[in-house]
């Protein structure tokens, strides 16, 4: 039987309307790419760089160096591996977002 305190307090991806995506891709305009990902794709090591990252910043860029189907696969594999919400690609940039876990650390409010 699962615990349900657990559950409650491990991260999970976020659901967001299209207004509240269109604020954080606002948001992320102005953001440099935090976690860089070569042709190898979403390692164990690159995949724990980007949940320290999203863990401190609730809103990163990953820039993902690969043809567009590679980088599809790996943005499809962090979501996967990561809770977290994809705001969106943009060429070699993927914007991901998730709150912070506990609400009085949040930075951004939507």
């Amino acid at each position: 039987m699962s615990d349900p305190d657990a559950a409650a307090s491990s991260p999970s991806a976020p659901s967001l309307t299209a207004a509240q995506r269109k604020k954080l891709r606002g948001l992320a305009h102005a953001l440099e790419p935090v976690v860089r990902l070569g042709r190898s794709g979403l390692t164990e090591s690159a995949a724990s760089e980007v949940e320290r990252a999203i863990a401190h910043h609730e809103l990163i860029k990953v820039r993902i160096a690969a043809d567009r189907q590679d980088r599809q696969r790996i943005v499809a594999d962090i979501v996967e591996r990561i809770p977290c919400a994809l705001i969106g690609t943009v060429g070699q940039i993927a914007i991901l977002y998730r709150p912070h876990e506990r609400p009085e650390k949040r930075r951004i409010r939507l």
